[in-house]
């Protein structure tokens, strides 16, 4: 059994739900909405418990995929499946991905949030955007496929980079299941390792109300909540976009899979908490690669989608990238063409690989973007600089939720689909 098994089993559910971590986390981000309200000195000051947080996920995410991976690729016994799930995989993620940037055009084109600011961009500020600015930069098809390769292996898990510690355990999945059983000692220590990884989730996942009321008592108390008014158009208009498409688009897909999507958002709603809590959907990886094994995805599966997923399946990313862009054009009443707008759609399938939901990534894809089309100032994402913390949020939960989905469409497509264990357990 999976160390996280314990998670759902009868005695755990039979728990009050006050117990339960998902009600723990809503309750430390009422109070910190509170805290950050009534008194937002000491909120600003309670941001490093959220940055302890994230930090202590972040520091074992690599080697959790590392240990999945490589116990997983080298305890098969078909290497094709390596190659056919990964192929798969990214299909499922450039068109679904491309489908959400298209959404967020024709919603931009529809609802038109930035209409009647009238902005006139000489007189934003654009030093404040002059710092994401300089780590901007559209990266070529052949770039962003070589920097997947680390200059060194311990390069990789140095940087923590995702996809650079995936191809690194891939290659070792590789080398051991080719060397056989005399590689057979080793296996089974990354199998044991893998468990151990997972027993330091266990802890570390019970200090997850304490860093949800840390990230959000600094962002209430920071920004305050009278932030939001001038820009309500587009922060309803994103939400609102968002719900829509986990709904209507994942929704049918999941149908399609053989589950419904309200269901198996009940089962993610500690990650679910989690991501609002935090900010960031590399704080709930962990715990979506295990749930992902308990309903019947086998481990080289899921430790193939879900990393990979977190670069290029990034939804909520895509439906920002494009509806923003637009916006930033309407405030300023920049008029852009249709062909003009195709390419924003065209360079942002490019950009937005790697804006997981980590704070500031998407701003930055999102910058690098506009700088194809020199006639919108990019000075007029200064608009949306003081927001994109409460938009990163919805970004990550879309993220989240559209790698869970895929990762069981592709186990559905491989033939892993239990019907009883997904009954069971999102009946």
């Amino acid at each position: 059994m999976h160390p996280t098994a314990a998670a759902a089993s009868p005695q755990s559910r039979k728990k009050p739900f006050y117990a339960s971590l998902w009600a723990q986390v809503l309750l430390a981000i009422t109070a910190a909405v509170a805290l950050g309200y009534f008194s937002p000195a000491q909120a600003i000051a309670m941001k490093p418990l959220g940055d302890a947080f994230i930090r202590l996920i972040t520091m074992i995410i690599t080697l959790i995929i590392f240990c999945t991976v490589v116990s997983g690729i080298a305890g098969m016994q078909d290497m094709k499946k390596v190659g056919r799930v990964g192929g798969k995989a990214l299909l499922y993620f450039e068109v679904v991905s491309t489908l959400a940037l298209f959404i967020g055009l024709v919603v931009g084109n529809v609802v038109r949030p930035g209409g009647g600011f009238n902005v006139n961009p000489a007189t934003l500020d654009a030093r404040a955007v002059a710092a994401y600015a300089g780590q901007a930069k559209a990266q070529s098809v052949t770039e962003f496929l070589m920097h997947i390769i680390p200059t060194t292996l311990v390069d990789a898990f140095a940087k923590g980079d995702i996809l650079e510690v995936l191809l690194v355990s891939i290659l070792f999945g590789f080398a051991l299941s080719a060397m056989g059983t005399r590689c057979k000692p080793l296996v089974d220590l990354f199998d044991a390792l893998t468990h151990a990884v997972f027993g330091i989730v266990n802890i570390v996942m019970k200090f997850a109300p304490i860093g949800a009321f840390g990230a959000i008592a600094f962002t209430v108390g920071k920004y305050g909540l009278a932030s939001l008014g001038p820009l309500l158009k587009i922060i309803a208009t994103f939400y609102i976009m968002s719900l829509l498409f986990v709904l209507i688009v994942l929704g049918a897909i999941a149908r399609a899979a053989g589950f419904r999507i309200l269901k198996f958002l009940a089962y993610l709603k500690d990650e679910i908490f989690i991501v609002v809590g935090v900010n960031s959907s590399e704080a709930a990886l962990p715990s979506l690669m295990a749930k992902m094994e308990k309903l019947g995805c086998s481990k080289p599966l899921v430790g193939l989608v879900v990393p990979a997923g977190y670069t290029f399946n990034t939804d909520g990313s895509s439906l920002y990238m494009t509806l923003a862009a637009l916006f930033v054009a309407q405030a300023t009443n920049t008029p852009l063409t249709l062909m003009q707008q195709l390419t924003i759609l065209a360079v942002a399938t490019l950009t937005s690989k790697g804006a997981s939901g980590v704070q500031g990534a998407s701003f930055i894809a999102l910058v690098a973007t506009l700088t194809v089309v020199p006639t919108i100032p990019v000075a007029g994402m200064a608009l949306l600089l003081g927001i994109d913390r409460f938009m990163s949020t919805g970004r990550a939960l879309v993220n989240v939720i559209g790698n869970g989905v895929a990762t069981l469409v592709v186990a559905r497509w491989e033939g892993e689909f239990d019907r009883k264990t997904l009954q069971r357990l999102l009946g």
